[in-house]
């Protein structure tokens, strides 16, 4: 996979993910790390043209990209153990969200504001790519995010081990201010346009909403995200 932009790749380097090769329009940016304490490995660079590197790096690449491994996906066991002593959790599991983008400011917010994972379905779903790593600026390398093949049994399987389910939709029953975000839960939020599926929606214990009061009935999903991720931080105290 080939991820670009300066904090993206540094991320990278620093959490000492596998690079196969550091690609360079010019050799200025190897200064500008080691002035961040980060050292590009001399062994790894390629210095290219700025026309071979848009043609590699589809984005703003700050004239810098570097191949790396695929992204890893924890497996659900993996993180329901890696939890299983914390006494406040929150999975954030998103249904039919298709947009890079989304999925990259996601992660930004969730490693900010400490949520412990991300779960998404193999189909018809983004994925861990480029774009995301991205958009992202790093976080990508911070945040678990799991990958599942049926979110309804997932679920069931995180309700058996004591999480509570939470929704986020328009007619949501509660005011998301007013929901207890304390223990363990997973919060779901759903693509935009169609919201959260039939089936996953009668997983859940409860139903939020965010209020608006102007013309557009709905918001972006990284956006409704973003909210909700804050007010489970301000409750953690």
């Amino acid at each position: 996979m080939i991820i670009f932009g300066k904090n993206t790749v540094r991320e990278a380097i620093l959490q000492k993910k596998p690079i196969k090769t550091i690609y360079l329009t010019h050799d200025k940016i190897i200064n500008e790390f080691q002035k961040m304490g980060v050292k590009i490995p001399n062994d790894k660079i390629m210095i290219i043209s700025p026309k071979q590197m848009d043609e590699i790096a589809k984005g703003n690449h700050q004239g810098i990209a570097c191949e790396v491994e695929e992204y890893k996906y924890l497996t659900l066991n993996e993180i329901v153990e890696k939890n299983k002593n914390k006494e406040n959790v929150s999975l954030i599991m998103l249904d039919g969200l298709e947009d890079p983008h989304n999925l990259g400011a996601i992660l930004r917010t969730a490693d900010a504001t400490g949520m412990e994972g991300i779960i998404i379905p193999k189909n018809r779903s983004v994925s861990l790519n480029q774009t995301v790593a991205k958009v992202s600026t790093g976080a990508i390398e911070h945040v678990d995010v799991v990958q599942v093949t049926n979110l309804v049994q997932t679920l069931e399987t995180l309700k058996k081990e004591g999480y509570w389910v939470i929704g986020l939709e328009m007619e949501g029953s509660v005011d998301y201010k007013k929901q207890d975000y304390t223990g363990k839960n997973v919060i779901i939020i759903g693509s935009e346009g169609k919201g959260i599926s039939r089936l996953v929606k009668e997983q859940c214990d409860f139903m939020i909403n965010i209020p608006m009061v102007g013309h557009v009935t709905s918001l972006n999903a990284s956006v409704s995200a973003s909210i909700i991720f804050y007010e489970i931080l301000r409750q953690r105290g």
